[in-house]
């Protein structure tokens, strides 16, 4: 396929006709842009091992203009979404007439959504269309409005609102662990199912780790920390801070590394020059290598989130041999384990964490950390977001069937253009095909 920015409508040569014998899996998503982290990783790693199984998946994300490429993990379509104000440059979906229009040229045999607010309207387009959808639980509604600061029980009552509604208007609800979807079995949802995220193995692993990466990180620092986030209040990086302030008060000689970027960023290089404290802000690193290095160089990573329901960087430095601290209310407690400790919201339990991690011999904590990571591939992850979508997870052969020529069907001279396929299988009263 060709990509065309800049144009209102999507175009789509011929030889892009899908025959394989696989679902053509659409999948929604807001809040994701090049410099984004967890959510792009898992939507590409995703995409890729749906293509490997012999299905074809389309995303569908918001950018400042039209796009329609073809990339290793399935088409991407682009659609123009506003700025949503006071994050950082993150876009949503917010034309549901076009996206509607969208979603009925490409017929999809399976919508998968990732985004449990803005395109909740989704699940009802799905079930008129007699379509399998599932939801994707990539947050806590309960733990971001906390985050952000609504009091715990005008918190509760809202998400549970929200998700009753979610799990009413989906065919299935993925949780990748038991403390994202508790905020769905505590209502009684029977449509949830469990399917963890993954790391490559291959790429984040022990032997990346420089001592000359490290030494040059720390700027002669004893103690190199790392945090690998998005600078917005709901992952609460100021902890970070405060956790190295502390750990230097306490007479350790403590740097921090700061991977990515995110609205609170001048505030805390503000903060950060203010009381003296040795931190780097490297920004968003746009190479996966790169970052990998960093991961493995450092000697503590942290993981302050306290609404995270996975935590995809911190499994990733766990891979890479380096232990996490996380916050003990999300739900990187329970994928940290041995692999590193916990803490309250709060810098000076930071700073305990921290000492109590490197309290152990560097070679057990290490081992321990990559140990923790290994059970985390991203093969059986796709395996269970399949299981999710009732699809094979195998490659399918393709069909013995002609070729359909190509078309327009209806709503595509305002959608833009589409590949053609045959009609979807008739559907029984469960909605399954």
């Amino acid at each position: 396929m060709t990509a065309r920015p800049g144009t209102s409508a999507i175009h789509v040569p011929d030889q892009a006709q899908y025959t394989g014998a696989g679902l053509r899996i659409v999948r929604l998503a807001n809040f994701v842009t090049p410099e984004s982290g967890g959510l792009r990783t898992a939507l590409r790693a995703l995409g890729a091992g749906y293509r490997a199984a012999g299905h074809e998946p389309v995303l569908i994300v918001p950018g400042p203009c039209v796009r329609d490429e073809s990339t290793d993990h399935g088409r991407v379509i682009t659609l123009p979404g506003p700025v949503l104000p006071g994050t950082g440059g993150y876009r949503v979906l917010a034309d549901r007439r076009r996206v509607r229009r969208v979603l009925e040229a490409l017929a999809p045999d399976r919508l998968e959504v990732s985004d449990r607010t803005t395109l909740r309207w989704t699940g009802e387009w799905a079930r008129r269309a007699r379509v399998p959808a599932v939801m994707v639980s990539h947050e806590s509604v309960d733990g971001v409005l906390r985050a952000w600061g609504v009091p715990r029980g005008p918190a509760r009552s809202a998400a549970d609102r929200a998700n009753r509604r979610t799990a009413h208007a989906y065919s299935r609800v993925v949780c990748t662990t038991e403390w994202a979807a508790a905020e769905f079995t505590r209502l009684g949802a029977r449509n949830v199912v469990r399917a963890p995220l993954g790391v490559d193995l291959t790429k984040r692993h022990p032997g990346l780790r420089s001592s000359q990466l490290r030494r040059r990180c720390a700027g002669g620092a004893d103690v190199l920390l790392l945090l690998c986030s998005r600078l917005s209040p709901e992952k609460r990086p100021g902890r970070a801070l405060e956790a190295l302030a502390e750990l230097r008060w306490r007479g350790v000689d403590a740097a921090l590394v700061v991977a990515g970027d995110g609205p609170l960023r001048p505030r805390l290089a503000a903060r950060a020059r203010a009381e003296r404290l040795p931190v780097v802000f490297l920004g968003h690193l746009a190479d996966p290598a790169e970052l990998a290095a960093l991961q493995a160089a450092a000697d503590v990573a942290l993981a302050p989130g306290p609404a995270e329901t996975f935590g995809l960087a911190a499994l990733e430095a766990l891979a890479c041999g380096t232990p996490v601290v996380a916050g003990a209310a999300s739900a990187l407690a329970g994928l940290v384990g041995p692999g590193g400790d916990t803490a309250l919201d709060d810098g000076a339990s930071y700073a305990d964490a921290v000492l109590r991690v490197l309290a152990r011999p560097e070679a057990h904590r290490r081992a321990a950390a990559r140990q923790r990571a290994e059970g985390y591939g991203w093969q059986p992850a796709v395996a269970a977001f399949l299981a999710a979508h009732d699809a094979a997870a195998e490659p399918v052969p393709p069909a013995v069937s002609p070729v359909i020529p190509p078309g327009r069907p209806d709503g595509a001279e305002a959608a833009g253009t589409v590949p053609v396929r045959p009609g979807p299988p008739a559907v029984g009263p469960s909605g399954r095909r």
